[in-house]
């Protein structure tokens, strides 16, 4: 018992000042979402993705497949749904890449801008409560997606070949000969400057090539890598920059999770759209959402979104591994599945 109120209030205001201090810890939501020409293909498609980013109300999207199809901003047309529906969200015009996020965006750049659809990498500076967030959205080059080699189609016609190519070296000279490392290398260095300035670096996007951690060992006899074990370029060197691949942080096992994200059923959608190599196993993860590590972010849990099943072999298949797949209901947009990243955040 304090003898005297001059005790008592001493002690008060020792305790005011460590809750002060204390840091506070919040989550936050980051997804990857490949848009699929703006939700054109799919019957309802844009209603349909304005649905999901409310679902899953997540506070950082990044999205591929950004046309401004007749001039009409998407960012714009994104927002004034969102708004009409009650949730308030943010966007800037982009190209390809895009950003919306739940948090006003300080500036907006692009660091890899798109030339002859070879993809872009967009970044938004975003301040999140007392913490500036570095995030990039990335849309990279669809051709020389090499990761067909080994199927049996050409890199960027998909047509047949007369064989699978399983030469590691063939596979990596056709890869490089895609934009996707120029890509890559420019997001590094921004990405390794915005650290120097003390803020998060986040990255999502559809980077339309496999990871290294994926083709391994454990998995080149399974879904058609026939025998290749790969050291994928772009995921190579952003594991070698210090960048975290999420999914592979939670689940290290390429066998059990495999976490394919494309080519995913879209019910509504003929298979002949969906199915790029109809004679092979084409499914493999190309959707990923990577973070630099820090003492303010924590990555607490990693989900795939998006329907059940995948196209194999010109098949619509429901998918038998141990991955985590939430299934929204409703209208799925895309052909890809989504990555949803959840942080808690220290500020």
């Amino acid at each position: 018992m304090f003898k005297n109120a001059s005790y008592l209030s001493f002690y008060i205001f020792i305790i005011s000042i460590c809750s002060c201090s204390a840091p506070k810890e919040s989550s936050l939501k980051v997804l990857q979402f490949n848009i699929w020409q703006e939700g054109t293909v799919v019957p309802g498609g844009f209603d349909a993705i304005i649905d999901e980013v409310i679902r899953t109300d997540a506070d950082l999207i990044a999205l591929s497949e950004v046309r401004n199809y007749n001039d009409n901003s998407l960012a714009e047309r994104l927002v004034n749904a969102l708004s009409e529906k009650g949730h308030t969200y943010y966007s800037q015009r982009s190209e390809d890449s895009g950003i919306l996020s739940r948090y006003p965006i300080l500036s907006q750049t692009v660091v890899f801008p798109l030339q002859n659809d070879q993809g872009s990498v967009t970044k938004a500076v975003i301040k999140v409560r007392n913490t500036e967030i570095a995030f990039y959205s990335a849309h990279l080059d669809y051709r020389h997606c090499s990761l067909y080699l080994p199927r049996g189609y050409h890199s960027s016609t998909w047509e047949k070949l007369d064989s699978i190519v399983t030469d590691s070296l063939t596979i990596a000279t056709d890869n490089l000969a895609s934009m996707r490392d120029e890509a890559i290398s420019a997001f590094i260095a921004d990405a390794l400057n915005e650290k120097t300035l003390g803020r998060q670096v986040i990255l999502g996007g559809d980077l339309n090539e496999p990871s290294f951690l994926d083709w391994t060992e454990s998995t080149k006899d399974l879904s058609d890598h026939n025998g290749v074990v790969m050291p994928w370029h772009n995921t190579f060197q952003l594991d070698k920059a210090g960048f975290v691949d999420a999914y592979r942080k939670i689940y290290p096992n390429p066998v059990t999770h495999p976490g394919f994200t494309f080519p995913a059923d879209t019910p509504l959608v003929p298979i002949e759209k969906l199915a790029w190599a109809p004679d092979a196993d084409d499914r493999d993860r190309i959707d990923y959402i990577f973070y630099l590590p820090s003492d303010q972010l924590q990555l607490t849990e990693v989900k795939l979104i998006g329907p059940k099943g995948s196209i194999v072999r010109n098949q619509r298949e429901l998918e038998t591994s141990d991955d985590l797949i939430e299934t929204p209901e409703g209208i799925w947009p895309t052909d890809h599945k989504n990555v949803l990243a959840i942080f808690k955040m220290r500020d």
